[in-house]
């Protein structure tokens, strides 16, 4: 499980003293927790799927890259390339992106499977993509790609 994998490589970076990589880890977890907790609240489930992990690395992830953006435009390079460095310690553990031809066969396979027609069922097809292929597509980008093969 992909939880037990961040534990563990947190237990590794503190044995190192990789302090970059512990305090990235720890992140990592802190938001893990948290997520953990809202549910406990509200649907009194307490374990994350690898996917719903997947999606928190993800935000993470994006967090990061607009910290990074604003800091170099600042002018804070050495603090941008700290959330660069924690970008790539949390891509670790995401699945590989499919490649762009891949994406192009699942949108493709998709809409078959789906029998979309139009863009009305964009959604539908989306929902599929998001299932099949969890944290290895980029959705906003196969969106565009969706839309135009719809059209």
């Amino acid at each position: 499980m992909l939880l037990d994998q961040i534990r563990s490589d947190l237990t590794e970076a503190i044995r190192r003293k990789d302090t970059v990589r512990r305090g990235a880890l720890r992140l990592i977890l802190t938001a893990v927790q948290d997520r953990q907790i809202q549910l406990r609240g509200a649907e009194g489930a307490d374990e994350l799927s690898d996917a719903d992990i997947a999606s928190i690395l993800q935000r993470m992830i994006k967090q990061r890259q607009d910290s990074a953006d604003a800091y170099e435009q600042g002018g804070r390079t050495e603090l941008a390339g700290q959330e660069r460095e924690e970008i790539q310690i949390i891509r670790e553990f995401l699945p590989t992106p499919l490649t762009e031809e891949e994406v192009a066969a699942a949108i493709r396979e998709a809409i078959e499977s789906t029998g979309a027609r139009g863009i009305r069922d964009m959604g539908r097809v989306v929902a599929s993509l998001k299932d099949r292929y969890p944290g290895r597509i980029d959705i906003a980008r196969a969106s565009r790609d969706i839309k135009s093969a719809l059209i």
